[in-house]
C-alpha cells in the first residue's frame, strides 16, 4: 500500500467515525448538530474535526446522503421477482423496516427541515432512489398492460406533470407518473405517521395496517 492510499484509507475511517458519532447525536439532539460536541465525544480538538468536515452543513449533507443511499439500497434489494403488486409491497415494507430500524435518520431526511440548512445538488441522486424503484415497478406494469393509464391531466398541472414524466420516465403517461408520485408520498406519510407516534393508542397491528394502506395506494394508482 502506498503512502497516499494509506492516508486516504485513514481519512475515510476517521470520517466514518465522525459520522457515527454524529448519528448518535441525532438520537439526542435531532439535526441540531454541533461539531464541537462531536469532537468532544471522540476526544478530538474541534479544529481536527474541521479538517474532515468544513462545517456543520457539510457533515449534515454527508449524513443525509448516507441515509438516502442506505434506504435506497434497502428498497432496490427488496425489488425482486414477482408480480408488480408483490414487488410494490416488498419495496414499501423494506422502506418501513429501514425507517423503524433507523428512526433518527428517517427524521433527518423526511422530518422537519433543518433551520438554515440548504441541501446541495449532491443529495438529489440518492434522494430519488426509492422513487425510481417504485416508478420502475409501475412502468413495468404499464408495459405488461397491468395498470390502468387513466385520463390525462389538463391545465398547468398537466404541463408540469408532462415535464416531470419526460425527465423521470420518458414515454410514460404523465398521469401515471403523477399517481406513482402520490403513491410514494402516501408511503412516506404512512411511515412517518407510525414513526412519530400518530398511531399510538389507536392501532397495534402496525404492519398489517401499513400493508392495508399500501394496497389502497396500489388501487388508486391503478395497479392490478
Amino acid at each position: 500500500m502506498t503512502a497516499a492510499s494509506l492516508r486516504a484509507r485513514l481519512r475515510a475511517e476517521m470520517s466514518d467515525e465522525i459520522k457515527a458519532a454524529a448519528r448518535r447525536h441525532l438520537a439526542t439532539d435531532g439535526a441540531n448538530l454541533s461539531l464541537r460536541a462531536v469532537a468532544r465525544e471522540l476526544g478530538m480538538a474541534s479544529s481536527a474535526v474541521y479538517r474532515y468536515f468544513a462545517s456543520r452543513d457539510e457533515l449534515l449533507t454527508a449524513l443525509i446522503i448516507d441515509a438516502y443511499d442506505a434506504l435506497g439500497a434497502a428498497a432496490e434489494t427488496a425489488d425482486e421477482q414477482g408480480s408488480p403488486v408483490q414487488r410494490w409491497l416488498a419495496v414499501c415494507h423494506a422502506v418501513r423496516d429501514w425507517a423503524l430500524a433507523n428512526p433518527h435518520e428517517w427524521a433527518l431526511i423526511y422530518g422537519s427541515p433543518v433551520p438554515g440548512y440548504q441541501a446541495p445538488r449532491d443529495t438529489v441522486g440518492p434522494a430519488v432512489r426509492v422513487i425510481l424503484a417504485l416508478g420502475r415497478i409501475v412502468q413495468d406494469a404499464a408495459t405488461a398492460g397491468q395498470v390502468e393509464i387513466g385520463e390525462p391531466v389538463g391545465g398547468r398541472l398537466g404541463e408540469e406533470l408532462a415535464a416531470v414524466a419526460e425527465e423521470a420516465a420518458p414515454g410514460a403517461p404523465p398521469q401515471l407518473v403523477a399517481r406513482s408520485m402520490a403513491g410514494w408520498i402516501h408511503l412516506c406519510g404512512a411511515v412517518s405517521a407510525e414513526l412519530f407516534g400518530q398511531l399510538n393508542n389507536t392501532i397495534d397491528q402496525r404492519r398489517e395496517f401499513f400493508e392495508f394502506q399500501m394496497r389502497g395506494a396500489l388501487a388508486w394508482i391503478g395497479l392490478r
